[in-house]
């Protein structure tokens, strides 16, 4: 194992400047205590000045301290021609009783000239003596060169002589910050490794956006040459095009060069806090995330998947439940028998591989996904397709009729959609009616409500996601659509597709199947009768 990296999270200072990113106090608190479990070693937490939000999480902050985690409380360094005690931001970082403080001043002369308006020198004394006032009060400090890279490409000299006045001043952590993000990682290579060398006795530290996409690859660039702290956002949010992504740096520092990040029993949470972190900031985590994402370990080509159950590695860089991940084999026309015998014997164990129904299923598999059909993300609507055709489908309830009603204009109205629903159940037959804010969701109350007399456990069932995809676009209005749905109870979450010319039609198709999965969930985890 090489030596210990510094993780350094900014999802509450850095990550909050991503568009459509709002963390209420108890978000940013959940977050800490997110980042704080699996082992981060600093997390920058806000900028006291800033906000009487961050004044407020601070506040709280100060009786929940983190078990592992230095806070560390985010701002500049002193105005021009006053002394840092003067400074009414310098004096709120230390109003914020956090262990660690992170400070940026410029290492670029145009930013000195043109954006502070004031001379060379003087931005150096500012970066110094704030540094200093800062240490004399016991704090960490982390000294944030802001745009050192492209500082370094204007005014070399200049740029070094920014981290020469943090290292006079006490810095613990010079940290080289490409703020615009467009640097080269092999440029990043060449001047961190300077900044390395200059300055030997200092923890060298780097600060990538991923303007370029390339936020990852310059930070292990950074780290390559010597750099030994590393910041980032947990999964990657930020301004623009967001941070570095410890979530993949992590790993790629740890199980492709061998460094010491987590420790490999943190690191099995890895995927875990990545999803924790998503809710909480309401975002969704993109499935093609390497390492943490849905689809980072999913298997869908036949000789994939033939290949990755004979040999793990011909089709895994690494072992999923490394990072806590899971493999997946997804459903569809190109999987090949292997895979569907897998879903077939959750559904009975006694069918084998030799059976016709296991060619039966295939070829239906193939003629739905022709139809237009998506299994891969509807794996539940497949469970039932198994069912059917085994002969072990129960059919829970039957449609007799239903009609939508729209009303234009809409005139504010709060619910402009209403359905009524006829089903039958056994032999007894059930009429409601239900308002909803469009035509699918008051169809799915008025189906939920005629069904929970006969069933009170759909209660607890709602639906958490739809998405509509148009599958002919050059049949314009009369083309097919596939309509997919994820719906939860609260314990366990499920996905079912529907697929029809007709919107509301595959709605209903994809609404039936989730609630009759929910009902076949509940059966099967019913217990036994003696």
């Amino acid at each position: 194992m090489k030596q210990k990296i510094s993780i350094f999270d900014s999802t509450l200072r850095d990550g909050m400047q991503g568009e459509g990113i709002a963390f209420s106090v108890e978000d940013k608190l959940n977050i800490v205590r997110a980042l704080d479990d699996i082992g981060i070693d600093f997390i920058e937490a806000g900028n006291p000045a800033s906000n009487p939000k961050d004044l407020e999480f601070f506040r709280r902050i100060r009786d929940e301290q983190p078990k592992h985690a230095k806070l560390c409380a985010f701002g500049s360094t002193r105005r021009k021609n006053i002394r840092p005690d003067e400074d009414a931001n310098v004096e709120s970082l230390l109003e914020a009783e956090t262990p660690a403080v992170s400070i940026f001043g410029k290492c670029w002369d145009l930013h000195v000239l043109k954006v502070l308006g004031t001379t060379l020198r003087e931005n150096l004394e500012m970066i110094e003596s704030t540094v200093a006032y800062l240490k004399e009060r016991g704090k960490y400090v982390v000294f944030d060169a802001e745009h050192f890279f492209d500082g370094c490409r204007a005014n070399e000299d200049y740029a070094m002589e920014a981290l020469g006045a943090a290292e006079r001043g006490g810095a613990d952590v010079l940290c080289l910050c490409d703020t615009n993000g467009g640097t080269y990682p092999t440029d990043i290579h060449k001047m961190t490794q300077r900044a390395v060398q200059q300055f030997p006795g200092k923890k060298v530290g780097v600060h990538c956006h991923n303007d370029t996409g390339m936020a990852v690859a310059q930070t292990l660039f950074a780290v390559d040459a010597g750099a030994r702290q590393v910041q980032g956002t947990f999964i990657g949010y930020g301004e623009r095009c967001g941070n570095a992504n410890l979530s993949t740096v992590i790993p790629d520092l740890e199980l492709k060069r061998g460094y010491e990040v987590l420790g490999k029993e943190k690191l099995k949470d890895l995927t875990a806090t990545a999803r924790r972190i998503a809710d909480i900031s309401n975002i969704w985590l993109p499935s093609s995330s390497p390492y943490v994402g849905g689809s980072a370990f999913a298997h869908k080509g036949g000789m994939h998947i033939d290949g990755v159950k004979k040999v793990r590695e011909s089709f895994e860089h690494v072992d999923p439940h490394k990072v806590g991940n899971d493999r997946r084999f997804l459903m569809s026309e190109v999987s090949g028998k292997a895979t569907l015998i897998k879903k077939i014997q959750k559904v009975d164990p006694a069918v084998t591989v030799k059976d016709p129904v296991v060619g039966q299923l295939v070829d239906k598999l193939k003629q739905l996904e022709f139809e237009g059909y998506q299994f891969e993300a509807a794996e539940q609507s497949f469970e039932l397709v198994i069912r059917r055709l085994l002969g072990k489908y129960k059919e829970y309830f039957e449609l007799e009729y239903f009609k939508i009603i729209g009303e234009q204009p809409l005139r504010a109205q709060e619910y402009p959609s209403s359905a009524i629903i006829k089903v039958r159940v056994g032999d007894e037959s059930r009429i409601t009616g239900a308002e909803g804010d469009g035509p699918v969701h008051a169809l799915d109350l008025a189906l939920r409500n005629a069904l929970k007399g006969f069933y009170p456990s759909l209660e607890d069932m709602s639906l958490a996601d739809y998405k509509v995809r148009v599958l002919e676009s050059s049949a314009t209005t009369a083309a097919k659509v596939r309509v997919l749905i994820e719906s939860t109870d609260g314990k366990h979450t499920w996905n079912t597709v529907g697929v029809s010319t007709d919107i509301i039609e595959a709605s209903f198709l994809a609404l039936t199947d989730s609630i009759e999965y929910k009902l076949t969930l509940d059966e099967a985890q019913a217990p036994s009768r003696p």
